[in-house]
C-alpha cells in the first residue's frame, strides 16, 4: 500500500527545488559542436523544439526545418530527397530535452551544428543551445535553402569555434549579473535581448581580437547585427538553472515547458521525464503587415525554459519596449502579467531585480498546484512563426500553456505519491 504524501514533504521538496534555482551559477563555457559537446547524441538524430513528436505529425515548419537539418549534416543530396528520408522511419527525432539541450522555434540540433555550452557551477551540470542564426531566412522558421545551410556551415566551421576560443580564453562569462543589468536595461530574455546581445559583444570583443584566426570582422557584425543573439544563451542559461531542480521526489515545480508547433508539453520535478501535453496554442499579439492569424502557426520553440526561471512574460514588467512589440497593452499591463505570476511560483529571485516593481525579483518556480487553484496560466512572451516553412516571423504575442498540462501533470502526481 502507497503511503500518502505529507503536505510537509511536499512543501519541503519544493523549498529544495526553488532553494536549487536560486542558487545556481549559470556559465557560459564554450562553444563547440554537439557531437563534441553532447557525445551521447546518436548519429542520424534530429533534436527538436518541445515534446516527442513524429514526422507524420509535425508542422510546416519543423518539416522545412527537418529537411533542412539532413541536407546540412549531409543525408540526403537535396531537399525532396531529404523529406522523403525523414518519413521513411531512417532517421530519429528526439525532444532537445532529452539531451539537456534547448532550441528556439523548430529547436534543431544535429551533431554537427555549433552548440553555446552553459555551466552550472553551483551544482556541475551543463546545457546546451545552438548559437542564434541571425534574423530574416533561419532554420529557425523552417528555412532551408543554400543561403542557410550555408550560414550553419559557417557558424559551425568558423563562428562557433571562434566564439569557443574567446569563451575559454577569460575562462567563461558569469550570466547571472549579466542578465541582472540587461534586466535594468529593458531586456525580459525571451522576446528582448537587445541589451544583454551588446553587453555579450562587449565581454568577448577583446578576445574574441586575440584569438580569432579568420573572419574577425564578419563574426563581430553577425554578432552586433542580431538584437537576438543573446536570446539562445539566456535559453542554455535557463534549462542549466532549472535543470538541478527536476528529479526531486514530492516536489510539483515545473521544469520544462516547451512547443513544437503541434504540441504544448510540461515535465514537473516529481514525476521524472514524463511529458504532459496539449495543443500548442496560437499567440494573441501583434501581426505584421500584411499577415492574418489564417498565416500563423501554433506555438513553437523550447524558448519559454526562460519563463521557468522567471524571465520572458513573467518579467515582462522589466520591458516598456517589448510590450508594444507583442501587443501586450501598456507597461501597467505588463507590470500586472508579472504581479499575477507571483500567484502561481513558489518565490522571488532577488538577484534578478525590476526596476518598475521597486527592485522586487522576478517571480520564479511554477507550482502546478498553484497553477490549478488560482486559474492562472504560466505567460510566455513568443514570437509567431509562418505556417508555412522558411517564410519566417510574422508577428509576437502572448501565449498560454493549456490547462490540459497542469491538470495531467497533478493526476499523475497524485497516482505517484498516494493521494486519492
Amino acid at each position: 500500500m502507497t503511503v500518502p504524501t505529507s503536505g510537509d514533504a511536499i512543501a519541503a521538496a519544493n523549498r529544495e527545488a526553488l532553494r536549487r534555482i536560486l542558487a545556481s551559477e549559470p556559465v557560459l563555457v564554450d562553444v563547440r559542436l554537439a557531437k563534441d559537446a553532447i557525445p551521447q547524441l546518436p548519429d542520424r538524430t534530429i533534436l527538436h523544439a518541445g515534446p516527442p513528436i513524429g514526422w507524420d505529425r509535425m508542422c510546416g515548419p519543423m518539416r522545412g526545418a527537418v529537411a533542412g537539418a539532413i541536407v546540412f549534416e549531409g543525408w540526403a543530396p537535396d531537399l525532396e530527397a531529404a523529406s522523403r528520408l525523414a518519413a521513411s522511419g531512417e532517421i530519429g527525432f528526439e525532444p532537445n530535452h532529452h539531451y539537456d539541450a534547448v532550441g528556439p522555434m523548430t529547436g534543431m540540433t544535429t551533431r554537427n551544428m555549433a552548440v553555446l555550452v552553459v555551466e552550472n557551477r553551483a551544482f556541475g551540470n551543463r546545457a546546451f543551445c545552438t548559437v542564434n542564426e541571425g534574423i530574416g531566412n533561419v532554420m529557425r522558421f523552417g528555412g532551408n535553402d543554400r543561403e542557410v545551410i550555408d550560414r550553419l556551415k559557417w557558424m559551425a566551421a568558423v563562428a562557433g569555434p571562434a566564439l569557443g576560443a574567446a569563451i575559454r580564453n577569460r575562462d567563461g562569462v558569469p550570466l547571472k549579473p549579466l542578465i541582472a543589468r540587461g534586466l535594468a536595461m529593458g531586456d525580459e530574455m525571451h522576446m528582448r535581448n537587445a541589451a544583454c546581445s551588446s553587453l555579450i559583444l562587449r565581454e568577448l570583443a577583446g578576445d574574441l581580437a586575440d584569438t580569432a584566426t579568420r573572419d574577425l570582422g564578419r563574426i563581430l557584425r553577425f554578432v552586433a547585427g542580431n538584437d537576438m543573439f543573446f536570446l539562445n544563451v539566456a535559453m542554455a542559461m535557463a534549462k542549466a538553472t532549472v535543470a538541478p531542480a527536476h528529479g526531486i521526489a514530492h516536489s510539483t515545480v515545473v521544469t520544462t515547458m516547451a512547443r513544437n508547433g503541434t504540441d504544448f508539453g510540461i515535465r514537473v520535478s516529481g514525476t521524472g521525464d514524463r511529458w504532459f501535453t496539449g495543443p500548442a496554442q496560437p499567440a494573441k499579439g501583434l501581426l505584421f503587415a500584411g499577415f492574418t492569424e489564417a498565416d500563423a502557426n501554433p506555438d513553437i520553440g523550447d524558448s519559454c525554459i526562460t519563463e521557468t526561471v522567471g524571465l520572458g512574460g513573467f518579467a515582462m514588467a522589466a520591458s516598456p519596449a517589448v510590450v508594444g512589440f507583442i501587443g501586450a497593452g501598456t507597461l501597467a499591463d505588463a507590470i500586472g502579467y508579472t504581479r499575477s505570476m507571483r500567484e502561481i511560483t513558489l518565490g522571488t529571485n532577488t538577484d534578478w531585480a525590476l526596476p518598475t516593481l521597486d527592485m522586487a525579483g522576478v517571480p520564479t518556480a511554477i507550482d502546478i498546484r498553484k497553477v490549478l487553484a488560482t486559474g492562472l496560466l504560466p505567460v510566455i512572451n513568443t514570437a509567431i512563426a509562418n505556417r508555412l516553412p522558411g517564410r519566417g516571423q510574422i508577428g509576437a504575442g502572448v501565449v498560454h500553456p493549456p490547462l490540459a498540462c497542469f491538470e495531467q501533470a497533478l493526476v499523475a502526481f497524485a497516482d505517484m505519491n498516494g493521494a486519492n
